[in-house]
C-alpha cells in the first residue's frame, strides 16, 4: 500500500523538480525528502525519480504516480471540505466563472437555483478558464462555468484531469465597430473585410485564435490594444481606436455609438460549458446547478449570427 505522507512529498518533488525546494516547502530537511523518497520507491518495487549530479528527473512511472497523487490530493482536501460543510449550518456550493459568463449567465442561473434551493449558500470566484479548472480539480470550487475556443474541450472523457464536461452555448464572435464605420451598416461581414483595420482585443487567450482566422482571410492582424475585459475593448471600440472581435454574450447592452455586425463563416466562436469533478456527478445540487446553467443558456442559444 502507497504511503499517503510519502506521496505527498514525492508530488512535491515533482511540482519542485528538487529535493532541496521541496524540502523548503515542506519544511523538512533534504535528507529526509530523500528517505521518503527511497522509502516509497521500495515499496513500489521501481525508481520513480532518476538522481544525478543535474538534479532529477520524474520517471515513466513517476509520472503515473504524480497523476494519481494530484487525483488523491484533490480527493482529500473535497472531504476536508465536505466534513467541514456537514458540520455547518447548511448546504454550500462554490462557483468559479470568467467574467462576462459571470455577468450574464450566471445571474440569472443563480436566482432560478436559490428559488429551489434556498438553504444553499453560494460562493462565486471569477477565475480565467486554465485557473478554474484546476480550482474545480482541487476542489476548491465544486463546478466551474468556463469556455474554450475551437477544437475539442479542455475536458475529454477518458482524460485524467477527474473532470467532466457539460458543454452549454457555442458564443459565435461578432465584429463590433464604430458607429460611423464604413462597414457599419452592412448585415454581415467576413473577417477579409476588415483588413487594413487596427484592432482591440478583449481577451488574451483569444489572440493565436484572431491570428489564424485572420492568416486564413490572407491578412496579419494589426494589434491597437491588448485586453483582458470586452467590456473595456468595446468603450475603445466605440471612441474610434479600432474594432474589436466580441463573442456574442459579452455584447453590451448599451450599444450606442457602436456598430455590432454577425461574422460570417469560417468564424471563430467561444465554447461555453461546465467543468465538474466526477466524484461529485451525482451530487443533487451540483445538477441542479447545471441544469439551472442550461436553462439559463436556452434562450441566448437563439441569439442570430
Amino acid at each position: 500500500m502507497i504511503d499517503v505522507h510519502r506521496l505527498r512529498v514525492f508530488r512535491e518533488v515533482a511540482r519542485q523538480g528538487s529535493f532541496n525546494r521541496a524540502a523548503t516547502v515542506l519544511r523538512l530537511t533534504p535528507s529526509a525528502v530523500s528517505q521518503q523518497i527511497s522509502a516509497l520507491e521500495r515499496s513500489l518495487g521501481t525508481a520513480v525519480v532518476c538522481r544525478s549530479t543535474r538534479g532529477i528527473e520524474i520517471t515513466d512511472a513517476g509520472r503515473v504516480l504524480v497523476d494519481a497523487a494530484d487525483t488523491i490530493a484533490a480527493e482529500l482536501d473535497c472531504a476536508e471540505r465536505e466534513i467541514a460543510r456537514l458540520s455547518s449550518a447548511g448546504p454550500r456550493l462554490t462557483i468559479a466563472t470568467f467574467a462576462s459568463g459571470g455577468q450574464r449567465l450566471l445571474p440569472g442561473a443563480l436566482i432560478r437555483f436559490s428559488a429551489s434551493h434556498p438553504e444553499v449558500t453560494l460562493t462565486v470566484l471569477e477565475a480565467e478558464p486554465d485557473e478554474s479548472l484546476l480550482q474545480v480539480r482541487s476542489g476548491a470550487a465544486d463546478l466551474a462555468l468556463t469556455y474554450h475556443f475551437d477544437g475539442p474541450p479542455p475536458v475529454s472523457p477518458d482524460d485524467r484531469s477527474g473532470l467532466t464536461w457539460t458543454p452549454l452555448l457555442d458564443d459565435p464572435m461578432w465584429i463590433v465597430l464604430p458607429a460611423g464605420h464604413r462597414l457599419a451598416g452592412r448585415e454581415s461581414l467576413a473577417l477579409a473585410d476588415l483588413a487594413g483595420e487596427r484592432w482591440v482585443q478583449g481577451c488574451l487567450s483569444a489572440t493565436d485564435m484572431i491570428d489564424h482566422y485572420a492568416a486564413l482571410a490572407g491578412f496579419e492582424i494589426e494589434v491597437a490594444c491588448r485586453g483582458t475585459d470586452y467590456v473595456f475593448a468595446q468603450a475603445l471600440v466605440r471612441v474610434g481606436v479600432g474594432v474589436s472581435l466580441v463573442p456574442g454574450t459579452a455584447l453590451i447592452a448599451d450599444a450606442d455609438g457602436l456598430a455590432m455586425v454577425p461574422l460570417e463563416p469560417p468564424r471563430p466562436s467561444r465554447r461555453i460549458g461546465v467543468a465538474t469533478a466526477r466524484r461529485r456527478s451525482r451530487d443533487p445540487l451540483t445538477r441542479a446547478l447545471v441544469e439551472a446553467l442550461s436553462q439559463e443558456v436556452r434562450p441566448i442559444s437563439r441569439i442570430p449570427g
